[in-house]
């Protein structure tokens, strides 16, 4: 059983920039795809960025150059640099793991969520 707990959320004004963080109980060696998805109220859980065992990453077109998708693996943490944000990127934030090979774009990949992190951006 994969835990994962994310930090880094809060409120912004729209241009400004936030880093959130998902420590992962394991090392994440062992895990194939971590995952960082959104959910805006009233809309579906959309993924947002993605990056592999081997360092392959994946972006959705809204966020593609301003959130940059990295991971620390002595400290087991993935990361998500969120830069230029823009109200519309107001959202709960989820970090995802998957423990085996995939698209890392279908959500039911992913067995394992953090409880999300929650990102405001407004003047």
């Amino acid at each position: 059983q994969v835990q994962l707990a994310e930090s880094g959320g809060g409120l912004v004004q729209p241009g400004g920039s936030l880093r959130l963080s998902c420590a992962t109980s394991e090392s994440i060696f062992n895990i194939y795809i971590m995952g960082w998805y959104r959910q805006a109220p009233g809309k579906q859980r959309e993924m947002v960025a993605t990056i592999s065992k081997g360092g392959t990453t994946m972006y959705a077109d809204s966020v593609k150059g301003r959130f940059p998708i990295s991971r620390d693996n002595a400290k087991n943490t993935v990361y998500l640099q969120m830069n230029s944000l823009k109200p519309e990127d107001t959202a709960v934030y989820y970090c995802a793991a998957a423990p085996r090979v995939g698209d890392p774009s279908i959500r039911s990949l992913y067995d394992y969520w953090g409880q999300g992190t929650q990102v405001s951006v407004s003047s």
